[in-house]
């Protein structure tokens, strides 16, 4: 059994004027007991909670309102306008405020419920709740699928069940290059505040198609009882391929698709494993060779067994190869039931590598 938290991003809805004023008096008073230890009317847990969560206050910064975990009651409701209703303390109001909760689709009934936060952003409230639950990792798997991710798509899937590859991230390199051209011509005409706005609609289009791609391998992996091996990103920032690859490389979320995709995994007990990329995208999947070469960005040829293929494929297969290894190497067994392999576990979870990879 493995234990898994999350954070629930949540937006009160359908606030009474009555409600917003109490919330902001609470807000207010909580930013300025953090700030000169005066206590203008806060409730009592949250002034104890702040001043353990916050060490060291800066005056010029808001701080997120803390409410403890024994304090935070959401229940469930026949509501028209929200499932899900929370209980907020505030200070000189008996029981707190109710306030209506709007949230991508969740079951809070399955999870137990932490501690949670209160952040106002543009006049708007916020509750961001932690949640955490114990899962049961898979030992018995039928199928791996390898991820590798690179400049040109986020990310290109092969996997054991299927031939084809998989090809991720087309509409983040659209949005990608529409922004970077509107805030260069932005910054050629100095409206900073038109740049900051655009940047905050790339980041949500962006968070957004990486959330759809991640949930589409862990939907395929579950399909399908898959192991999801992902490259290891470190050094993939440390090329030198030029000024234009290297901004393509360093604009793309790497790491946040690689989080969404393990979190995401785990809340359904799927086995997620990291392996080395050195060398994935300079040797050759079909016979090992090192002598290759990339005459494009996209194109990997074998000079030694003249094999051709996309450079990303190329690489999502040496991954796979890895994975299969590294399962062999972490003391799983692995049977051929009709030609299709079978990977068994002994423990929840294999050992991690610590630098270097099993050999292939």
């Amino acid at each position: 059994m493995m234990e898994i938290t999350k954070t629930i991003r949540c937006k009160l809805i359908g606030l009474t004027k009555r409600k917003l004023e109490l919330l902001n008096r609470e807000y207010d008073n909580f930013q300025h007991y953090l700030k000169t230890g005066e206590d203008g009317g806060v409730y009592s847990a949250t002034k104890q909670q702040g001043k353990r969560t916050y060490r060291k206050i800066k005056p010029d910064k808001e701080y997120p309102l803390v409410i403890r975990k024994d304090l935070m009651d959401i229940r469930k409701t026949n509501n028209k306008l929200a499932k899900y209703w929370a209980r907020i303390p505030i200070c000189g109001v008996r029981g707190g405020i109710k306030v209506a909760l709007a949230h991508q689709p969740f079951n809070f009934e399955e999870w137990e419920i932490c501690g949670s936060k209160l952040v106002r952003k543009n006049g708007e409230f916020y509750l961001h709740v932690t949640v955490k639950r114990k899962v049961e990792i898979k030992r018995e798997y039928d199928s791996i699928i390898a991820i590798d991710m690179g400049a040109k798509w986020v990310g290109v899937s092969v996997a054991l069940h299927r031939s084809r590859p998989k090809f991720y991230g087309k509409r983040i390199r659209e949005v990608r290059g529409k922004y970077f051209w509107l805030r260069r011509k932005l910054g050629r005409e100095k409206k900073l505040r038109a740049i900051k706005k655009i940047g905050n609609k790339e980041r949500r289009i962006v968070n957004d198609e990486l959330h759809k791609i991640a949930k589409d391998i862990v939907d395929e992996a579950e399909r399908y009882n898959a192991i999801i091996a992902i490259g290891d990103l470190n050094g993939v920032r440390n090329n030198n391929k030029g000024r234009k690859v290297n901004r393509k490389v360093n604009s793309i979320p790497f790491y946040r698709l690689k989080e969404y995709i393990k979190y995401k995994a785990l809340e359904r007990g799927i086995l997620v494993i990291e392996l080395p990329e050195f060398n994935t995208s300079k040797q050759c999947s079909k016979c090992g060779s090192m002598n290759t070469e990339r005459p494009s960005q996209g194109l990997f040829i074998c000079k030694d067994c003249g094999y051709q293929i996309n450079a990303d494929v190329n690489g999502a297969k040496n991954i796979l190869k890895r994975a299969h290894a590294y399962m062999v190497w972490a003391g799983a067994v692995v049977t051929q039931p009709e030609g299709k392999c079978r990977y068994i576990l002994h423990t929840p979870q294999p050992p991690q590598l610590h630098g270097g990879s099993p050999r292939l």
